[in-house]
């Protein structure tokens, strides 16, 4: 089966930025037929000893067996020695036969690296319900591991990609106490987008030394400022992986202690810059999507009020069809707001859509301009800003818009 092409989405970049080799990390990709024929579908890094691991995953109670995996792994310890992610199949609600074929992959993974099994990690994208054929993983797993160079960042790319029409990757170059560093990320996702670990997978590398009790609050935190403010359907996937690696294997720099070193300061913002970027492209991948949608709440009596009824406009039906058709109907921004279950104050509620004013003090704004607001859903890259009135919270999430490319993707996803 090779999937069916979907066309490349109208926000999709111009292409992949130059990815440089991160010192330490070899990776690729081929074609294993896990599902898909005629296109690489299983994807491997190596790492150099000393690489520590840091983990971010869904928080479906149905989550899968490669989540499972990683998780019960970075409990124990930090150590990483290699990743292998496959797509195709997400070895989700495959009881023990999806456990045993997960062990099974990273066990043949850990031979062919010389490390143990603990420091192979794991992700799986695709259907949910099928267990994954871990014989053809392990079959491909040798002759992938004999290609594997430092510059295959675009080719891991393509090899996870499920419904994603374009492959997403992003680097930062940036410096911990002056000394030079880099970090390179790829992610795939399109559908099934939705916050709490957003299918979405994102593995991000960096040759600086950052010790694990850093790095994963770190990307904890940067997790709930990218990935965790996006959403294409309100869906959150079973397989949702987000993990970082530090290789330590570039120049030498001043130690890192703790996170808010002021040394680390341009490389924690460099990190959340990336994954804010690779969020982004999700989004902007989002099936069907042909708007880009920023949605900022202020005046929430906090931050993660604020967010939550941002993300309820974002999720609503009404409020992305609307976009999706160019009709700048701030009424279902108002109905968003009020189910929202956060406190907002409705007299005080003021929408602006494009920077211009329509609502506010609980009504239509008496200068209102209708066609602009109209020509503004009409482009590619919309905001909406709503201020609820009631305190100094305040998120910024990004969603695209619903169309008909949406159902057509989905309702022949299987076939």
């Amino acid at each position: 089966m090779a999937g069916k092409a979907h066309p490349v989405s109208p926000l999709a970049p111009e292409g992949l930025p130059e990815l440089p080799a991160i010192a330490g990390v070899e990776l690729g990709a081929v074609e294993a037929g896990v599902r898909y024929k005629g296109r690489t579908d299983l994807m491997m890094m190596r790492f150099a000893p000393g690489t520590v691991a840091a983990g971010v995953f869904t928080t479906s109670k149905c989550a899968s067996a490669p989540v499972d995996w990683c998780r019960a792994n970075l409990e124990k310890n930090s150590n990483a020695r290699a990743l292998v992610v496959n797509s195709g199949n997400a070895n989700a609600f495959t009881g023990k036969a999806g456990a045993a074929a997960a062990k099974t992959t990273a066990v043949a993974a850990a031979k062919l690296v010389g490390c143990k099994a603990d420091a192979v990690f794991l992700a799986s994208t695709g259907v949910i319900g099928e267990v994954l054929p871990a014989e053809k993983v392990t079959a491909a797993l040798p002759r992938l591991a004999t290609t594997l160079k430092p510059e295959r960042w675009d080719e891991a790319a393509r090899a996870i990609m499920t419904t994603d029409t374009f492959p997403k990757a992003a680097v930062r170059r940036t410096d911990i106490d002056g000394k030079p560093v880099t970090i390179v990320g790829i992610a795939k996702g399109s559908g099934m987008i939705a916050p709490d670990m957003a299918t979405m997978l994102s593995f991000v590398a960096t040759d600086a030394t950052i010790p694990a009790d850093v790095l994963q609050p770190l990307l904890a935190k940067a997790a709930d400022k990218s990935f965790n403010s996006i959403t294409v359907d309100g869906d959150t996937s079973t397989s949702d992986t987000l993990m970082a690696f530090a290789t330590g294997k570039g120049a030498t720099h001043k130690p890192v202690a703790k996170l808010t070193d002021s040394h680390f300061r341009n490389f924690r913002q460099a990190f959340e810059d990336l994954l804010v970027e690779l969020a982004q492209l999700v989004v902007k991948d989002g099936e069907g999507a042909r708007k880009f949608v920023t949605i900022t709440v202020t005046g929430a009596q906090n931050a993660k009020a604020a967010r939550k009824i941002a993300l309820t406009i974002a999720n609503s039906p009404l409020v992305k069809t609307a976009i999706a058709g160019a009709d700048a109907n701030w009424g279902r921004i108002v109905m968003a707001v009020g189910k929202a279950g956060e406190k907002a104050d409705r007299d005080k509620i003021a929408i602006s859509m494009g920077g211009r004013l329509v609502a506010e003090k609980g009504a239509v704004h008496p200068r209102h301009d209708e066609a602009a607001a109209t020509e503004h859903f009409k482009g590619t890259d919309i905001s909406i800003e709503v201020d609820v009135g009631v305190g100094k919270g305040s998120a910024t999430v990004w969603t695209c818009d619903l169309t008909h490319g949406y159902i057509d993707i989905n309702a022949d996803y299987r076939s």
